[in-house]
């Protein structure tokens, strides 16, 4: 799995890479550190490359957006496919993430 985050236009976007089970979700998570507190920036989670989510996956989105929304930020997961938005579905999360 590749993740990075880069801040365009004063948000932090973060690009996810193949499948984040739960090894890479270990990984992920420490590069995604800086996306907890986001510092009232806006947070993007590109997942247009990204093809599998596990549990442990979830979870670490889960954090992000408690983490931002914490802070006064927003959350928006882009460009998700159908196969991970039906793991949202299926797991509820659909409701408490923005997509675009």
């Amino acid at each position: 799995m590749n993740t990075r985050v880069e801040e365009q236009d004063g948000k932090w976007v973060a690009f996810l890479e193949g499948e984040m089970d739960t090894a890479a979700a270990l990984e992920a998570q420490q590069v995604l550190k800086p996306l907890y507190e986001s510092g009232g920036r806006d947070v993007i989670i590109d997942c247009e490359k990204l093809e599998y989510i596990a549990s442990s996956g979830l979870r670490i989105l889960l954090g992000i957006l408690k983490g931002a929304k914490a802070n006064g930020s927003k959350v928006v997961l882009r460009r998700v496919n159908d196969d991970i938005r039906d793991v949202f579905k299926l797991t509820g999360f659909i409701s408490i993430f923005d997509f675009e």
